[in-house]
């Protein structure tokens, strides 16, 4: 396939979601698109040095230096448009985006959660909260959801799922590790597969 989905990744952190990305690219699990652009919220994130190893360019947009949401928006919305990006990717990216930001990227930003939706998400609900709370709750069955992005926060439609059971003696570390590598890890480099391969074949 010549013609591929230009990629970004956007995140807030260690990138951990982001280096699976990076694996499945490389091993040929993700072959419709290919990662141009990482963006961090947060200046020196981890995440921007595994870029820079797998040879991505990066940039650090943060609200401080913006002076805002509004004008953070425009200016991420503003350097994805001169990177030509298809789909963005929110791989642990600990910010909301407004409805005009999600809009204006209709059924082309993904993110993914750590819990099935629609349990164990919304506003508030991230990192270690997500399982700390499906432990508090006592469920035996947790996961990871891959979902198109709106502007209700983890409100879009689900495009992958993964279920993760809970194991006696479970901390919420040792849950979220779990979760990461049965779950979230494998789901999120199929799905941006599957939403790449179908941006190429509707002519992006």
């Amino acid at each position: 396939m010549d013609k591929k989905a230009r990629i970004a990744v956007l995140v807030s952190g260690g990138g951990t979601n982001l280096q699976a990305l990076i694996d499945a690219q490389n091993s040929g699990i993700i072959t419709s698109g290919e990662i141009v652009l990482v963006v961090s919220n947060k200046a020196g994130a981890y995440a921007l040095e595994r870029a820079a190893k797998a040879g991505i360019k990066s940039v650090t947009i943060t609200k401080k230096d913006c002076g805002g949401q509004t004008a953070f928006e425009t200016i991420l919305a503003n350097t994805l448009k001169e990177e030509r990006i298809d789909l963005i990717v929110l791989a642990g990216f600990l910010s909301i985006l407004s409805k005009n930001f999600t809009r204006r990227f209709e059924n082309r930003i993904i993110n993914v959660h750590p819990s099935l939706i629609p349990s164990f998400c919304g506003e508030g609900f991230y990192g270690l909260t997500v399982h700390e709370r499906a432990l508090e709750y006592g469920v035996k069955v947790t996961g990871a959801t891959v979902h198109f992005v709106n502007e209700i926060p983890d409100g879009g439609k689900i495009i992958l799922q993964k279920a993760v059971y809970i194991e006696d003696g479970d901390t919420p570390e040792v849950l979220q590790r779990r979760v990461m590598e049965q779950a979230e890890w494998i789901i999120l480099p199929q799905a941006v597969e599957m939403v790449s391969r179908n941006l190429v074949e509707t002519g992006l």
